[in-house]
């Protein structure tokens, strides 16, 4: 009786382990295949062609001129 236990047990086992190495799998594939596809295509927040964007000037001048404005009296 031990024997057939045993036997049950592996045999679950077994049918687990497969079946998580196969969900493993299949995630793999479909997360490759979908980089394959995305690395042709254009972001969806990318501009269009003619169209204007907004961005904030960085530079080292203007951050330097903004914090000797605003820096308290001594």
């Amino acid at each position: 009786m031990n024997n057939f236990f045993v036997l049950i047990y592996f045999t679950c086992f077994a049918t687990i382990a497969g079946g998580a190495f196969a969900m493993m799998w299949a995630n793999i594939q479909s997360i490759n295949k979908e980089m394959a596809v995305s690395k042709n295509s254009r972001h969806p927040e990318a501009p269009q062609e003619g169209e204007e964007v907004m961005y904030v000037d960085l530079n080292r001048d203007r951050l330097e001129s903004l914090y000797n404005n605003n820096s308290p009296n001594d």
